[in-house]
């Protein structure tokens, strides 16, 4: 009964969680035999940040380079390490051990939600199963030490808003459908990507209310016109700054160039990245960044429609690489990775096999999330295939994974206990329910 306890208690799990990333924290800064970070860190946001500790505001998001205000990204993270900047100094090594302490933090408070959206979806062990995978995944562990971005608060905040989801589609009260439009604000503000799922949770969350008789379009507008509201400010800022609609960001041009020109190997020619690479960062600063991005784009657009046959090898390299951790065949790779590598890559792929077959289950037994589920592995990433994919990319929707393969994993188990397989199981629980209400009526 103890072990019991221990096993889904969510205060261990987290403890366990901080405990094991700070501690990687620890052996990377005493054991590696150079600094296992760069200075300058954090790419385009920490210049950002640094502009805006300079007094320059959020500007200049290339090395070395003053270009002006800028909309590459959204405002929330530069915001946030701006303040560790102010406090403790521009690119110091101070400021990376606290921002990226910051970041376990995030990491670590995803088992929160995870713990408690796998606990509706199939109980307090598929709740605690998730949770643990959560806080031992190699992948969630080695997140916040390798980038400082916004993706594990932005990893934080995807669970939250599916945790919400799942909550406020039993609520009738408007504050909190506006509480809820405020969260998907604040997320669109930290990583527009997930706007690509929004549309598809407000129509789930518009069906539901709408077989249960409810305010199927009143609530969920209320929340339309939260997020909208949240979102004004910043698009305001970028029309009155370029004199263009720009709602979120401003570099999609400069990703989808990237994945798609004629220097692409298999997923993005890195390279060419203007942050790095200096004629293209000329090109940046003479022709101004809606004028580039614009002009990228344009270029991607016509490799894109004068190569089909490139680019559909690109888009398997990029789906390979989006759910196994590597567009490389993997038994070319295997053998030259130590174990550290091979850990991280079995669990990708072995998380990503557990997901997909937590989706089966979900329509297999006809449950009412299982469009719900669905939407983040079938939706969420279709445009990085469309430009290019990193783990550092897939991750804000790991969670979700997490409770997906806990509930495959539940449902192995039970069919074992029952001596029957997971796609039997549904059919007894339907029969079983059946007979039931017969007897009963």
């Amino acid at each position: 009964a103890i072990l019991n306890v221990a096993a889904t208690s969510l205060s261990l799990i987290i403890v366990v969680a901080f405990a094991v990333r700070v501690g990687c924290l620890w052996m990377a800064n005493h054991h590696a035999p150079t600094p296992f970070f760069d200075i300058p860190y954090g790419y385009e946001t920490g210049h950002i940040a640094r502009s805006i500790v300079l007094g320059k505001g959020f500007s200049s998001p290339l090395s070395g380079v003053d270009t002006g205000p800028t909309a590459w990204l959204t405002p929330v993270f530069p915001y946030l390490l701006a303040g560790v900047f102010k406090l403790f100094g521009i690119y110091t090594y101070t400021s990376f051990l606290v921002i990226v302490t910051i970041d376990c933090l995030f990491s670590t408070l995803a088992c929160v939600p995870v713990f408690f959206i796998g606990k509706r979806l199939g109980g307090l062990a598929t709740g605690a199963i998730a949770a643990w995978i959560w806080a031992l995944c190699p992948v969630a562990i080695i997140m916040p030490l390798s980038w400082v971005w916004d993706t594990c608060l932005s990893t934080l905040v995807v669970g939250l808003i599916v945790w919400a989801t799942l909550a406020v589609r039993e609520s009738k009260r408007t504050r909190d459908w506006a509480a809820y439009g405020l969260l998907w604000a604040f997320g669109l503000m930290l990583n527009p990507a997930i706007l690509s799922v929004l549309p598809f949770l407000l129509l789930w969350l518009g069906s539901q209310l709408r077989k249960e008789n409810g305010h199927w379009l009143k609530l969920p507008a209320v929340a339309a016109l939260l997020i909208t509201m949240g979102c004004i400010p910043w698009t305001a800022r970028n029309y009155l700054t370029f004199h263009k609609l720009i709602p979120m960001r401003s570099n999609f041009g400069l990703e989808l160039w990237l994945g798609n020109n004629s220097q692409v190997t298999d997923t993005l020619a890195r390279w060419l990245h203007p942050d790095g690479y200096p004629p293209e960062r000329e090109k940046f600063v003479q022709m101004g960044e809606i004028a580039y991005m614009q002009a990228k784009q344009h270029e991607a657009v016509q490799f894109i429609a004068s190569h089909p046959r490139d680019e559909m090898r690109f888009l398997w390299h990029r789906f390979m690489d989006n759910w196994t951790g590597t567009s490389e065949p993997i038994p070319d790779i295997w053998r030259f990775l130590g174990w550290q590598g091979q850990l991280t890559l079995g669990t990708n792929i072995l998380l990503s096999l557990l997901s997909m077959v937590g989706v089966l289950l979900l329509f297999r037994r006809e449950r009412r999330e299982a469009w719900l589920f669905a939407v983040f592995p079938v939706v969420y990433p279709v445009i990085y295939y469309v430009t290019h994919t990193s783990a550092r990319y897939r991750h804000p929707i790991d969670p979700i994974l997490c409770v997906l393969a806990s509930f495959s994993i539940g449902a192995a188990f039970t069919a074992v206990a029952h001596g029957l397989s997971p796609a039997k199981q549904p059919a007894f629980r339907a029969k079983s329910a059946q007979d039931l209400a017969a007897r009963a009526g």
